[in-house]
């Protein structure tokens, strides 16, 4: 039998001969993607606050609002099994064509929600139908950043790593952006049509922004190393396998570290039920979205920068702790007369304290893995810790966290969960002077990058 390994198609992305370090292209592409996923994640979250309790369940009342939060759960329930079969394909198949399948995979599954009917029409049948959309929603987002994250880390320069990788989070902030934008008007409009049409045209708008994104992401290689690894036939045969075998304890820690993300969740959904309970203006809880989110456009890159320059670890652990430190003053400000205090708070929680880990993590939990198990091993740590964000809404109000003085309940929690991930951040190694072809190595085979 010959053990030669097949000569590659010329021009495939994951052609060895053709794959060359693109980290401008790699980011851009991994930015669109996120900001597709966060799009539709986002519109989803705020229609789970503020419209889906009226339109898809018998009651408008905290019983319904606890329901459709748990349908924003749903898509986290399906996260990790998405994590497990797409890593596997990613890093056997490829990186590209993996973010390619989830890319249209989110696109068809928001568009559809936009059509469904309400619960008046066809009873519990439409919660159903949401659910099973919501799942396809997860299964997408399961590979969605891992998938974008490692091919942006493959294509970047050993130096400047967490700072390219930081776009791929910058992208959820281009996509929370785009979907409070168009999210504004909608819940300005009278409640017959609100609840009628006018809730389903953010839903309908999805499509366009997966056009864009599918054509900026098709032309995208394969890194390098992979794309030699698997014309060798070097790729690992079981993943998952060889995951849970080299890197069981850095899955676990990726997993703790993770919990940080219910920060985003606890902000970007939460709030606005909880703004909504104290007399806050809808709209007014929307424009805070969308200024934090734009001020973290610029903060995230230079959160990312600073990564390199002093390492993964104080960055992260800084935006842990300071998102645990601001969240109740953020919180009690809703309660307050100032809408002005409410947006210096809010921006300082989420553009200067959760960014900082937000755009440290790409970075920081792919380079636990070496190449052969990278996407496996962030998708799957990344979505079993992302179940904490996604019933986070509904943990919070089934404890009281969405009436009167819930900011008391809402800031416990996020200081627990904030706890939980500095502490595992803490055990974790220091990566920023690792040579990419190095990482996930015993450290006595490394060689340290050049400061």
């Amino acid at each position: 039998m010959s053990t030669t390994a097949p000569t590659p198609v010329a021009g495939a992305p994951d052609d060895p001969a053709v794959a060359v370090k693109t980290p401008r292209k790699a980011a851009a592409a991994s930015f669109m993607g996120s900001a597709v996923e966060y799009y539709d994640f986002f519109i989803f979250g705020s229609a789970a606050a503020l419209i889906f309790p009226t339109v898809f369940f018998p009651s408008d009342n905290n019983a319904a609002l606890v329901m459709s939060f748990a349908t924003f759960g749903f898509a986290y329930v399906a996260r990790p099994v998405g994590a497990v079969i797409l890593g596997h394909f990613g890093d056997r198949v490829g990186r590209q064509k993996v973010l390619m399948f989830t890319l249209v995979l989110m696109g068809i599954s928001t568009f559809i929600i936009g059509c469904l009917p309400g619960y008046d029409t066809i009873g519990w049948a439409a919660p159903a139908l949401l659910v099973l959309c919501r799942l396809l929603q997860g299964l997408s987002a399961a590979g969605e950043q891992a998938g974008a994250s490692s091919l942006t880390l493959e294509h970047a320069p050993d130096d400047r790593r967490s700072f390219f990788t930081s776009w791929t989070l910058t992208g959820t902030q281009g996509g929370q952006i785009l979907a409070a934008l168009i999210f504004i008007p909608v819940v300005a409009l009278p409640d017959d049509i609100l609840y009628s049409w006018g809730w389903r045209v953010p839903f309908w708008l999805s499509a366009l922004v997966v056009v864009v994104a599918y054509f900026i992401r098709r032309t995208l290689t394969e890194p390098p190393e992979f794309a030699e690894a698997k014309a060798a036939g070097a790729v690992s045969r079981l993943p998952f396998v060889d995951l849970m075998r080299d890197h069981g304890w850095d899955v676990a820690r990726v997993v703790a570290c993770a919990f940080i993300a219910a920060v985003s969740t606890v902000f970007g959904n939460l709030a606005l039920a909880y703004g909504a309970e104290v007399g806050l203006a809808d709209d007014v809880t929307l424009w805070l979205v969308v200024v934090a989110n734009v001020v973290a456009l610029v903060t995230q890159p230079f959160f990312g920068r600073l990564s390199d320059r002093i390492g993964r670890k104080p960055v992260f652990v800084w935006g842990a702790v300071s998102s645990a430190v601001l969240m109740p003053f953020y919180m009690r400000s809703m309660s307050g007369d100032s809408e002005l205090l409410v947006f210096a708070l809010g921006i300082a929680t989420f553009s200067f304290g959760y960014a900082a880990a937000n755009a440290t993590w790409p970075s920081f939990y792919g380079e636990m893995f070496s190449q052969r198990v990278r996407f496996s091993g962030m998708a799957i740590g990344t979505q079993l810790g992302f179940l904490m964000a996604g019933f986070a809404p509904t943990i919070v109000t089934a404890l009281g966290g969405v009436q009167e003085g819930g900011w008391v309940v809402i800031s416990g929690f996020t200081g627990v969960i904030c706890l939980i991930a500095t502490v595992s951040a803490l055990t974790a190694r220091e990566t920023r002077a690792v040579p990419t072809s190095e990482l996930g190595l015993r450290p006595e085979l490394r060689k340290p990058v050049a400061a």
